[in-house]
């Protein structure tokens, strides 16, 4: 009797033994890996031992599909956190304001005097959107506790007031972690932030894509971009909202990527640079650090008055702070494509990254209001920079202080013309708009539509005719370089 009451007790602990186990691997990493709460949790698609894989999360060649699944409440939380950011409510706009007409190219009214006058910027949004847990699924396999939020500015508050579900979103794998230790570094293929670009303002649907990729043609760092199909569930059934370009986030993969490493300060500033202020110099990385002195040399060096005493030992100067080489090929590009969102007539949508060679490297970012002629592109009161650069006020440093400087300028106006006859070509351009219209034409007015209030569209023959205004863009673009470099 006491062998069997000893068998007994001994099965009866090592169940006891057996059953906490298992609810340990519940909520902890097996090996800092793979997490038994999601069976679809690996080491390569879920973990942060991982590489980025971009053949899988950014392709090249190919529509992928992400599907977002958030309960009512959370929908609710979104909207009543919007209305305390915004003072108005989802499909409503604040009285005496100009709303953009999605598609068209008209963010509400304010900015910047043409010309660039004093340099400055817009808040819309009275900080960032609060982040709700969500469910994704991607190729098959789920990933719980997403951290979704809303993003942007005049994009954001635009289509907000409009009452459209396409809005502009960000993802973060990771940003329920301390309340779900089961998703503790969570990732999506090595990757743990994500920005979700809803072709806000763009009837081509396909400029935030091509932007960054011939910024990277010329030369110039910038983040990767591939196009989704995205479904939100907002509580009541997933809605197909449409197209939109996924992009990459510089701090999480981009500068590792690019750079080669990412141990220098990385910034996302809200400056014109004519005098450095702490608070608009946004540190994303090494925010402990509260060392600014890079950028603040910068900010000095920029603004010297040896510009106009010693020109060669301001230039020296700010290139012992500032990769200027990198920064005229950038402004050679962007003045070239003619961009309404950019440093020049808004004083965002860029990142500083103190690179390998401790010089401050700039980073375009946000293209959707790029490559159109028209100006309302711009919305009132906003100006695109010319070629020229003449009529930019002293408000925008880096771009009047350079163009006044000779040296400067004339490199800069080589870097214009290596662009227009080696990238910016017809033959070139055609290739890249045909290939990506293609792609995406059979979830914009195929089987599939966008449709309203799940798109920014005007309408689909806009979307039709885009590709036509696109490939007239370069050519117009190209013949005003000929014209500049007289």
């Amino acid at each position: 009797m006491k062998m069997i009451r000893f068998t007994l007790f001994v099965a009866f602990m090592a169940f006891l033994v057996t059953s906490c186990k298992d609810k340990v691997q519940e909520v902890a990493p097996s090996n800092g890996t793979a997490k038994t709460a999601n069976p679809d949790w690996s080491a390569e698609s879920h973990s942060g031992d991982g590489s980025p894989n971009y053949d899988i999360v950014f392709p090249q060649s190919q529509v992928n599909t992400l599907e977002i699944t958030m309960t009512a409440s959370d929908w609710t939380a979104i909207k009543t956190d919007m209305q305390t950011l915004t003072g108005t409510a989802f499909g409503t706009r604040k009285s005496g304001t100009q709303g953009g007409a999605p598609g068209a190219g008209n963010p509400p009214n304010g900015g910047v005097p043409p010309g660039g006058g004093n340099g400055g910027g817009l808040d819309l949004i009275g900080g960032d959107p609060i982040y709700v847990a969500t469910t994704l699924k991607f190729k098959g396999k789920t990933w719980n506790k997403v951290g979704f939020r809303l993003k942007g500015n005049s994009s954001l508050s635009s289509t907000w007031g409009a009452g459209i579900y396409k809005l502009p979103f960000r993802l973060k794998f990771d940003e329920f972690e301390d309340k779900y230790p089961e998703i503790n570094d969570q990732r999506l293929y090595g990757f743990k932030e994500l920005s979700m670009s809803p072709a806000f303002s763009d009837n081509s649907l396909i400029r935030e894509k091509v932007v960054a990729d011939i910024f990277r043609m010329g030369g110039v760092a910038a983040a990767r971009t591939a196009f989704y199909k995205v479904y939100i569930d907002f509580g009541e059934g997933a809605k197909y909202c449409g197209v939109y370009t996924m992009v990459e986030i510089i701090d999480d993969t981009m500068v590792k990527d690019q750079f080669g490493e990412k141990k220098g300060n990385i910034y996302k500033p809200e400056s014109t640079f004519q005098t450095f202020v702490q608070s608009k110099f946004e540190k994303k990385n090494n925010e402990t650090a509260a060392d600014y002195s890079d950028v603040q040399a910068f900010v000095t060096a920029l603004n010297s008055t040896d510009r106009t005493t010693n020109a060669a030992q301001w230039r020296a100067n700010l290139e012992k702070t500032f990769n200027v080489d990198k920064y005229l090929k950038y402004l050679a590009i962007n003045n070239t494509i003619v961009n309404w969102d950019s440093y020049g007539a808004m004083a965002h949508n860029y990142y500083l990254y103190n690179s390998p060679t401790n010089k401050l490297t700039w980073i375009p970012w946000d293209h959707n209001m790029s490559m159109t002629s028209s100006a309302t592109g711009g919305g009132p009161g906003r100006s695109a920079v010319s070629l020229a650069m003449t009529e930019v006020g002293t408000g925008w440093p880096l771009i009047s202080n350079v163009a006044a400087d000779p040296v400067y300028y004339a490199k800069y106006k080589q870097y214009v013309r290596s662009f227009a006859d080696n990238v910016f070509t017809n033959a070139k351009m055609n290739e890249l708009f045909e290939k990506y219209t293609t792609l995406i034409t059979p979830y914009v007015t195929g089987t599939e539509k966008e449709v309203s209030p799940y798109t920014n569209l005007t309408s689909t023959a806009a979307f039709t005719s885009s590709l036509a205004e696109l490939k007239q863009h370069v050519t117009t673009r190209n013949q005003a370089v000929n014209n500049f470099l007289k």
